[in-house]
């Protein structure tokens, strides 16, 4: 059997495992809060797992084309960077936000760690809290970390709720 036949049974049996839990909360549109169940983002992520999982599972297995797993020794340090530098994000989160933090994680991981241009870098850097604040704080109603920013946000929780 190879690996990746493996790792997508595992995946499959997490999947259905996540779904069985989540079904126990509602999954769909909740009238009273406007907003969905607080089983919906589980259940339907782990129903797009549960597809990917089944697809690796029931394609053709060729053993030429099947998937070989090489550890290159010159990755440890990239690796390293990258794993330090969200953990360093994570920690940040509490003391400078969700909203400052991420973005210097972008910036860092586009721009310096991966050469892109100015432009990629600072609309990923600007457009992405954007988007994740519209999303989470105004649809959802989910608040998330702010640190030493949360005063910035009461003109916009003003304008917003």
């Amino acid at each position: 059997m190879n690996f990746d036949r493996i790792v997508a049974g595992g995946l499959v049996a997490l999947a259905l495992y996540i779904m069985s839990h989540a079904i126990l909360l509602p999954i769909g549109w909740n009238g009273q809060t406007g907003g969905p169940g607080g089983g919906s983002f589980p259940f339907w992520g782990t129903v797009i797992i549960l597809i990917c999982g089944i697809g690796v599972l029931l394609r053709p297995t060729d053993s030429d084309a099947s998937l070989i797993v090489e550890f290159d020794q010159t990755m440890i340090k990239p690796l390293i960077s990258v794993i330090v530098a969200i953990g360093l994000t994570i920690a940040l989160i509490p003391v400078i936000g969700a909203y400052l933090a991420l973005p210097a994680f972008l910036f860092w991981y586009t721009k310096l760690y991966g050469k892109h241009s100015w432009v990629l870098s600072g609309l990923l850097s600007v457009l992405t809290p954007i988007g994740i604040f519209f999303f989470f704080e105004v649809t959802l109603k989910i608040l998330l970390p702010k640190g030493v920013t949360e005063p910035l946000f009461v003109p916009l929780y003003a304008l917003f709720f």
